[in-house]
């Protein structure tokens, strides 16, 4: 009988089962987490359309440098906030920033399949999504993916970003 107890409680054997069975405790447990976040499916296929449109003639203006066509998209109350920039509510002094730092040495790219779009009622909606940064000037400095977040107002059937938080 004590060497059954000896060869089950003392030594390695002991604390390897309870290892084992720690671990395999805190992979039920995490797994069960993981699988309360549900996959993105959008509520409104017409205005996850929409505002994907949208942000597509944004970026396109964006990387082109057409500041007239993103002076027509954000609206005249914008919001920007920067990570790291701080917050801007001047749509002008956005613009002038944009033009002087942005155009001609930033590329964004917009990372497939991340955008979400949720509905804001009697307002437009909420697009979060992922996307790179590339400096021109600097073609193999590596790029990571940062968070965005733009909220989107529809005046008159036009869409307008009102608010943007940027996060590198």
């Amino acid at each position: 009988m004590n060497s059954i107890f000896d060869f089950f409680f003392k030594g390695n054997f002991f604390i390897k089962v309870l290892t084992f069975l720690y671990t395999l405790l805190l992979s039920w447990v995490m797994n069960g987490q993981v699988q309360e976040i549900p996959n993105y499916k959008a509520a409104d296929i017409d205005l996850y359309n929409q505002i994907v449109k949208m942000d597509s003639i944004y970026f396109t203006a964006y990387n082109t440098c057409d500041m007239k066509t993103q002076a027509d998209i954000f609206h005249e109350d914008i919001e920007f906030f920067h990570d790291k920039g701080g917050l801007t509510t001047s749509k002008k002094e956005l613009l002038e920033s944009l033009e002087k730092n942005i155009c001609g040495k930033v590329t964004r790219t917009l990372i497939k399949g991340s955008i979400e779009v949720y509905p804001i009622k009697n307002y437009g909606a909420v697009e979060i999504g992922y996307h790179k940064f590339y400096n021109n000037r600097e073609p193999e400095a590596k790029s990571t993916p940062s968070k965005f977040i733009a909220i989107w107002k529809q005046e008159n059937n036009q869409w307008k970003m009102t608010k943007v938080i940027s996060l590198h």
